[in-house]
């Protein structure tokens, strides 16, 4: 069979199709590649880069569909199916909402790939797709070594995308994670993780973990046989990661250079009320320091909107990203996804401004999608707005640049610090009033 696996792009802007410098290699495509026997004529096609071949000829279309690219992935779906082409999509949108998914597809995979795409590769070289396949509870599956040479020719940021941890123990309210795998974590083994690196020798490595410090003994035991592969690495954690001196060391020799962390509040109501009251905002400044000594960039992520949250939040919080000299920060709203406690929370009370915010034509790029307690939705788009401009104002970054040690600790971490957040800056306003998909109307 010639079969073609496509990630979507998210939508347009004024137009034109939305593309941005800070591109890293997506792992769903190499992934089905290596699960696709090799009889199989397989491409590979990433819409952010690259226009997807409409009418070149291929027996079956495999979209990998996260939220925010579900209108795009349904009308691309669509133009497929009538060109008699049959489509699968499978990710996070159709895991988190199969009666939507399915009306967009021939056949859907619930979970991981790991799970279902052998079956529905021989079933669909059968003839015979099913209208589902996935597992019969969610939860991460076993994950395979990729086959890069799917993505080979392509035009992504020199750093090779690996996974170590799948899941997240947590429990926070917002997140997309928990609700897909319900609280479970599965790992790769150090040694396969390691043997994939000797394979590939890759410089630069962002480890595209859900949470890395899921289990810290398990991250302790992977850093220690990173140390002699001489790598930089980079991906997201909890801030534990912090409160262990054996672990910082160990992050500093096996080459960390960035952390992605999520304070999301400085109120601690609102990290109670989303389900993260272990963060402990008076904690910060401690953390982040010692996490600056041992020359590691932190990039923050926040959440505005909570319902502690007034017109204040967005000064005291800008405040804070700029005195804790942040590598790179995020300002975003409140999101309310399908799938998860947070959803159906704001959707009982009545809160959400459209209930399908991710099919409509109205929406635009980090618009605010319910109405907050302390503020209008209103105020919440422009203060959100507001506070990623200032932070990545060329006055800001000079002044966080020459304000912290661990921008400076190494020629590479001084570079990586002016490149990130020339290329954020420049995502922003690529993002900035981006509507989802590119056809008129709603997609339902």
């Amino acid at each position: 069979m010639r079969i073609l696996i496509i990630r979507p792009s998210l939508g347009q802007r004024h137009g034109r199709r939305y593309h941005t410098p800070a591109l890293l290699q997506p792992l769903a495509l190499p992934i089905l590649a290596a699960l696709t026997p090799p009889r199989h004529r397989l491409t590979a096609i990433d819409e952010r880069i690259e226009r997807i071949p409409l009418d070149q000829p291929c027996d079956l279309v495999a979209l990998s569909v996260c939220t925010f690219s579900a209108r795009r992935a349904y009308e691309i779906a669509a133009a497929f199916r009538r060109r008699g082409v049959p489509v699968v999509m499978g990710g996070f949108h159709p895991t988190l909402l199969p009666d939507e998914a399915q009306r967009h597809a021939d056949a859907i995979a619930l979970g991981d790939a790991e799970a279902s795409w052998p079956q529905i590769v021989a079933d669909a070289e059968a003839g015979s797709l099913a209208p589902r396949y996935g597992q019969a509870r969610l939860g991460p599956a076993a994950a395979v070594t990729p086959d890069r040479r799917a993505l080979a020719g392509k035009r992504y940021l020199p750093m090779q995308v690996v996974e170590f941890n799948r899941g997240c123990p947590r429990r926070c309210e917002f997140c997309a994670v928990r609700a897909f795998y319900g609280g479970r974590c599965q790992r790769r083994s150090v040694a396969d993780v390691v043997a994939e690196l000797r394979a590939t020798r890759p410089r630069h490595v962002f480890f595209a973990d859900d949470n890395i410090a899921a289990d810290l003994d398990a991250l302790k035991e992977l850093l220690a046989e990173l140390i002699p592969l001489k790598i930089r690495w980079t991906s997201q954690a909890d801030l534990r990661v912090a409160d262990d001196p054996e672990l910082l060391e160990l992050a500093q020799r096996s080459g960390c250079q960035s952390l992605v962390l999520g304070f999301e509040s400085l109120d601690q109501r609102n990290l109670a009320q989303m389900g993260k009251a272990w963060n402990r905002a008076t904690s910060y400044g401690e953390r982040l320091a010692r996490l600056r000594q041992a020359g590691i960039l932190v990039y923050g992520t926040f959440v505005l909107g909570y319902d502690a949250d007034g017109p204040d939040v967005f000064e005291r919080t800008l405040r804070f990203a700029l005195d804790e000299r942040l590598f790179l920060a995020n300002f975003n709203p409140l999101q309310p996804l399908p799938g998860t406690p947070l959803y159906a929370r704001l959707a009982d009370q009545g809160r959400l401004r459209e209930r399908h915010w991710w099919l409509s034509g109205g929406y635009r790029w980090h618009d605010a999608l319910f109405e907050p307690v302390g503020m209008t939705a209103e105020e919440l788009t422009a203060g959100c707005r507001w506070a990623r401009e200032q932070f990545h104002s060329s006055r800001s970054i000079a002044q966080r640049f020459a304000g912290s040690r661990a921008h400076r600790h190494r020629l590479d971490n001084a570079l990586i610090y002016l490149a990130s957040n020339i290329v954020s800056r420049l995502d922003i306003r690529a993002k900035s009033g981006l509507a989802l998909g590119s056809a008129g109307g709603d997609a339902r």
